[in-house]
Parts: structure tokens; sequence; C-alpha cells
């Protein structure tokens, strides 16, 4: 691997990871690396950063990564919302032999916060991200069992207890099951996003949320 890299991470050990900052610099100066965005057709549809390339974590495979490598001799740069889907596609590639990836710390809603621009896929709509789906589902589920515990039978109380399990180890675990439930929703699979070089025919979404 070229020097100029910080070294990849290995298997069973926390990934090498690089700030936005850091990956910006080193895009601009025409370093190779791969960058890959792990998340949703929707929200990749919706912004990403320039030149990542969609490869969806439930579709996620070594064979598909070497289909997508545009620079077979640098790292590969891993990012999703805000590192959580990230680290489990580093993970996930590391047990399965690829030890050069990297995790771009923050991902895409650090790269937003650092003011640094995004690409919006033309006609796509830009769905929610998975995780504030996840807090709409749950907290309206939370909102409900405690109201019908208050007003129709207190066993309703064990529906906000099993969010509240849920989100524990969520936390704990770094997986949610409800996240991966949602990522296979046809609306965060429906919108049309390139898997090719990313950097043709999208259009400048500097200022809007993701």
């Amino acid at each position: 691997m070229n020097s100029t890299f910080p070294q990849a991470s290995k298997t069973g050990s926390t990934p090498a990871s690089v700030t936005v900052a850091e990956l910006h610099r080193q895009r601009a100066a025409g370093k190779a690396g791969t960058l890959i965005d792990v998340r949703t057709p929707a929200e990749y549809a919706g912004g990403h950063v320039p030149g990542a390339l969609l490869l969806p974590l439930g579709d996620l495979t070594v064979p598909r990564l070497n289909e997508r490598r545009n620079h077979p001799g640098g790292p590969v740069y891993v990012l999703c919302q805000s590192g959580g889907r990230a680290r489990r596609a580093i993970a996930q590639l590391a047990a399965a032999g690829v030890t050069d990836c990297m995790l771009v710390e923050g991902g895409t809603q650090a790269w937003q916060d650092a003011g640094l621009p995004l690409e919006r896929t033309p006609g796509g709509g830009g769905g929610l991200p998975i995780m504030r789906q996840v807090q709409i589902i749950v907290g309206a589920l939370s909102a409900t069992g405690a109201l019908l515990a208050l007003t129709v039978h207190p066993w309703f109380a064990g529906l906000p207890l099993l969010m509240g399990s849920g989100l524990l180890f969520a936390g704990i675990t770094g997986f949610c099951g409800l996240a991966v439930l949602l990522a296979k929703m046809p609306w965060n699979r429906s919108a049309a996003a390139p898997t090719g070089s990313g950097s043709c025919c999208t259009a400048s979404a500097t200022g809007d949320k993701v």
C-alpha cells in the first residue's frame, strides 16, 4: 500500500479511520483510493460525497466491492450517514479477508457539517436517513404505548419497555434490527443512484440536509 495512506485495519481490530477534512485534502491532491457509501439508494440519492460509489450494506460482498474498486492500489474508504453502518461494513469485509478499508469518521453528516459539497442524483427524492426513520418509529410506538398504558390498560407499558430495550441493545452491540429491516423497505431501495464513478450526472446539494 502506498505509504502516503494510514495503516488500514486488521481483522478483529478497531478500523483505521480518516477525518472528512483529511479525506477531502487527499482527494483534492489526487491521491488514489476507492470511496464507497453503504447507505440505502434513497439516502444516497438525497445527497452523497462527490465520487462516492453506492454499495448498500445489505448488498455488500467482496466480489461486488472488487467490481467497484476504481483505484485497486489504494485503500477503500467506507462511509454511511454517521459511522455505524460503515463500521459494520468494515467488520464484515475484514472477516472476509479485506483489510485495506478505512472508516470515514462521522460519515456523510460530518462531511456536510464541515461545509463540504454534496452531490444529488437527478430525480432522487432524498429519503430520510435510516436512523431518523428508526427514531420516528420507536418514538411513535413508545408514546402510543405510554398513552394506552395510562388510559386503557397498564400492560401497554410493555411497548415502550420493549422499544427502550431494543435501543439499549443497539447501543451496546452496534446492531439495530429495525434499521436492517427498514433498509430493505421499497421506499429505501427504489431511488435510482449511480454505482459507477459517481462523478457524472449529479447536481450540487451543498446546503441540504440528508
